[in-house]
């Protein structure tokens, strides 16, 4: 099942959380290093994002987590962005540990792009690092394409030349 959460109310704290455990695990060094006790800061962490999702992300218009959900587990998910009528930036694309290598992100990638084409033409951007292969692959297979050897954040304005600027653009047909 794929959701379509515009509003904090719909999201599954936990079930969340759980997908970002990893990294949220690694930015406890990055935001909290006098935190010794790493359960303590991962949970700090988790109430800072959870924060940033409902007073930031899902407070500005067109802004979507997308999430997709199997046997009753939060499996995979993205903040998808909306910049502006025809343009989408993608954030935080991440699967659970235990599902990567089954297709997951794939899946959701292609469900956003194709719930996407049925407002017509658009862009959607993403900046993944070039030391990550794997989602690099994902990306490809879902018919993005690399437009730039730096990647761009819309949403700081800056530019990272360890990331790709990633693309998937669509024009569809005039008959």
């Amino acid at each position: 099942m794929i959701y379509r959460i515009t509003t904090m109310d719909k999201i599954d704290k936990r079930k969340l959380m759980d997908i970002y455990r990893e990294g949220n695990m690694e930015n406890t060094d990055y935001f909290y290093p006098e935190i010794a006790d790493k359960e303590q800061a991962v949970a700090k962490v988790e109430r800072d994002f959870l924060k940033y999702i409902e007073t930031d992300f899902l407070a500005s218009s067109g802004n979507a987590y997308w999430v997709l959900e199997e046997n009753a587990v939060w499996v995979s998910a993205l903040r998808l962005y909306r910049i502006d009528n025809a343009l989408y930036y993608i954030e935080a694309l991440e699967t659970h540990p235990d599902f990567r290598q089954q297709g997951y992100a794939s899946k959701l990638l292609d469900s956003v792009i194709n719930e996407l084409k049925k407002q017509g033409s658009f862009r959607l951007c993403d900046c993944v690092s070039k030391k990550n292969t794997a989602s690099i692959r994902t990306h490809e297979k879902c018919g993005f394409r690399v437009v730039s050897e730096e990647g761009f954040d819309y949403l700081s304005n800056e530019t990272n030349d360890r990331h790709y600027g990633m693309e998937y653009s669509y024009q569809p047909e005039m008959r």
